[in-house]
């Protein structure tokens, strides 16, 4: 079994106030669920930050390749959007020998 996580570090547009700032993320993090249903997706960090957000992903899989590419597409998910910038990203794997 694999463990696979990704960190996304995200800037927000024209975000004024934290009350914007869930306006943008909550759909963002509600979208990446809907399309992968089999993810944990959350708001991680920079919590009290109204431009800034971390965004987690997680997945379980029985194999490392379908892991990081269910991460991989919730990258290019976030990365698309247009008021949204990715400043990072990172992901990491974890096994069972681990």
């Amino acid at each position: 079994m694999y463990v696979a996580a990704l960190t996304l570090d995200v800037l927000l547009g024209d975000v004024r106030s934290l009350k914007q700032k869930r306006s943008v993320v909550k759909p963002l993090v509600a979208e990446l669920r809907r399309r992968y249903p089999g993810a944990s997706v959350a708001e991680t960090g920079h919590l009290d930050l109204h431009r800034r957000a971390e965004i987690g992903v997680a997945v379980a899989s029985a194999t490392a390749t379908h892991a990081t590419e269910v991460l991989t597409e919730c990258e290019r998910v976030v990365a698309g959007r247009p008021e949204i910038e990715l400043l990072s990203a990172r992901q990491r794997l974890f096994s069972e020998e681990e």
